[in-house]
């Protein structure tokens, strides 16, 4: 009988979260949340931090001054950095510029928030790609090993940040916050492009030892990533298998990942809690953040986690 009535908690818990946060709606909740512009921002530095952290220990071997624990960090080499080819050269003007969003671009408008705790470990990374191809991969896909490997696991950041903005700038009041999210927009799209671009190039490259090409593994991220938000959907690799879900219902190559009208995709902040914890349950911490996100939208949905563990 015990057991039951956990089950039943566990069933019912998501409709109490959105029913705690004001928002009637069919489980799971994919609707807006009610959010002033401050914590719509806030909560996008989230995802400025992971990437942040992630672009710097590729482009220079180390992070930032407020260095991640020693479990979480990359394995590298003597600090060797990844992006030392010429196909992903650009990528280092994207860490430039986004090192000086997290410095002032953001921080201007709103109150910063110390950086959350972040997980980019290879062992994150490895179980992430596991679930994409649906099979234990051996040896380990380590994403700082190769370019290959570090441009794939560059595909699973920026996009998410790239349609959280998409999704916020309708809420947003402020002709400021208004402005600094379509600047943030811009940066973050160009980069999402870029990476894109490089592995497109590489589009029927086999990727060692697995046998897999590099097209199958992002549509693998890409599905993995519409499974764990749990609102349709709204992520596409760069080679459709089926041109409907191509531009205009009709290409299967898909540079740019957006709808059939060539209109980007946009989340919400629970789907990209969903997908950036790796549990795809935005009151359950994980995958790249395993203490949660900071500011207060997150923290309400830890809260709710909280209550499960009591």
């Amino acid at each position: 009988m015990a057991t039951i009535s956990q089950s039943f908690f566990f069933i019912i818990l998501p409709f109490l979260l959105c029913f705690k946060l004001g928002i009637a709606s069919s489980v799971p909740c994919c609707e807006p949340i009610e959010a002033n512009d401050v914590d719509l921002i806030q909560f996008a530095l989230n995802l400025e931090f992971l990437e942040a952290e992630f672009f710097l220990f590729g482009a220079k071997g180390a992070g930032s001054l407020h260095s991640l624990p020693v479990a979480a960090r990359p394995q590298l080499v003597a600090g060797r950095p990844i992006l030392k080819t010429s196909s992903v050269e650009s990528l280092r003007s994207s860490v430039i510029k986004r090192s000086a969003i997290l410095g002032s671009a953001i921080t201007s408008e709103v109150e910063g928030l110390r950086r959350p705790q972040l997980d980019i470990s290879p062992q994150n990374f490895e179980n992430f790609f596991d679930q994409a191809v649906g099979r234990t991969l051996e040896p380990p896909m380590d994403p700082y090993a190769n370019t290959v490997n570090y441009l794939l696991a560059a595909y699973i950041i920026p996009y998410v940040g790239l349609v959280g903005y998409v999704g916020t700038i309708p809420y947003l009041t402020n002709s400021s916050s208004l402005a600094l999210v379509a600047s943030l927009l811009g940066v973050e799209s160009g980069q999402d492009a870029v990476i894109r671009a490089a592995l497109y190039k590489r589009e029927g490259e086999i990727v060692e030892p697995y046998n897999i090409t590099v097209a199958e593994f992002t549509r693998g991220i890409s599905n993995l990533r519409n499974q764990l938000g749990m609102c349709g959907v709204k992520d596409e690799g760069i080679i459709v298998v089926d041109p409907q879900l191509g531009a205009e219902n009709k290409t299967d190559s898909n540079i740019l990942s957006a709808d059939a009208n060539s209109l980007s995709y946009a989340m919400q902040p629970r789907e990209i809690m969903r997908i950036v914890y790796g549990t795809g349950n935005e009151s359950q911490p994980g995958g790249f953040f395993p203490a949660g996100g900071i500011g207060n939208i997150a923290n309400d949905y830890l809260k709710g986690f909280s209550i499960v563990n009591v």
